[in-house]
């Protein structure tokens, strides 16, 4: 069932958050339409800051305002944001610890029919290789809202990554996030699939594929990418033989590499990782995209058999 987008939860987490502290300020780069924030924007004009298509000034600016004590909320397309603007997120943001929540909006291939040059598939690379910078990937809209107002109570710098329409909602506005830990959905079994961000819903029904087939079958939300609990994430994965990385993301640098990295160390289970190939990807609806490479949930199960029968 489609519920709430990332977008829309964040927006109405910002809205929340801004009615009772004027500090909050949110920043486009001509985006608040494709952002969701126009909402925010016809009701707090005066926290509310456009700057047009300028990736970079909209991360300098926000880094400034930051420096003066604002608490500021930069929303841009992804593909943009973390590239356009990564020696501004260098130097200005993470280099300099201001406050201030990069959020990258329409991610992955959520622009799939525009082909390569608006996809976001490096993102968490490349963000996450500066010191003092987090990355999250919330995987629905509640999911978001929650991850907005708890990053709203701290200072660091932080790259949000969201994909672009509805979504199919995991959790609801009852759910109780602790974005330090991997959030287990599903124990036990000899698979445990690790998703992060908009994979969640895909991997949820690979494991009832994989249960129809008489594999157990452990689901875990990576919500939090840096920083990941890898200690919690060892016993989160339980005694299972092999562990699936999901991201909607390039395979060089993404979530599957910081897993495969940890486990190697500690001599854990089999590791294998699904994501986007090294190559120009096709052209066509995301779920198209997604499924061509075989991340939707019959792929995930059949890769997840393969890395079974492999070893």
């Amino acid at each position: 069932m489609k519920g709430l987008s990332c977008r829309e939860g964040i927006c109405a987490a910002l809205m929340d958050v801004a009615a009772r502290d004027r500090d909050i300020i949110v920043l486009c780069s001509d985006s608040r339409g494709s952002g969701a924030m126009t909402p925010f924007f016809e009701r707090f004009p005066g926290q509310s800051v456009e700057v047009g298509i300028a990736e970079q000034n909209l991360v300098s600016i926000a880094a400034g305002m930051a420096s003066c004590g604002k608490k500021c909320f930069a929303v841009s397309p992804a593909s943009f944001l973390s590239t356009r603007s990564y020696e501004q997120i260098k130097v200005d943001v993470a280099y300099s610890g201001v406050n201030v929540k990069l959020i990258g909006i329409s991610g992955g291939v959520s622009y799939g029919a525009l082909g390569t040059t608006h996809h976001a598939l490096s993102d968490i690379a490349a963000l996450g290789a500066w010191p003092g910078m987090r990355v999250y990937l919330p995987s629905d809209g509640y999911a978001a809202r929650s991850l907005i107002r708890a990053l709203y109570t701290d200072n660091a710098p932080a790259y949000i990554r969201v994909g672009r329409g509805a979504v199919e909602s995991t959790y609801d506005e009852d759910t109780v996030f602790d974005f330090s830990k991997p959030h287990v959905l599903r124990t036990g079994g000899a698979v445990a699939l690790l998703s992060t961000g908009e994979m969640l819903p895909e991997a949820l029904k690979a494991a009832d594929l994989l249960r129809a087939d008489g594999i157990g079958t452990g689901v875990i939300d990576l919500v939090a990418v840096k920083p990941l609990d890898m200690d919690a994430l060892s016993v989160a994965t339980g005694s299972a033989r092999v562990v699936l990385t999901v991201e909607e993301h390039y395979l060089w640098g993404g979530l599957g590499a910081l897993v495969s990295q940890y486990f190697a160390r500690v001599r854990g289970p089999a590791v294998w990782s699904l994501g986007l190939p090294d190559e120009n990807l096709i052209a066509g609806k995301q779920q198209e995209v997604l499924a061509y490479y075989g991340l939707d949930a019959a792929g995930i199960a059949r890769t997840a058999m393969e890395a079974l029968n492999h070893g």
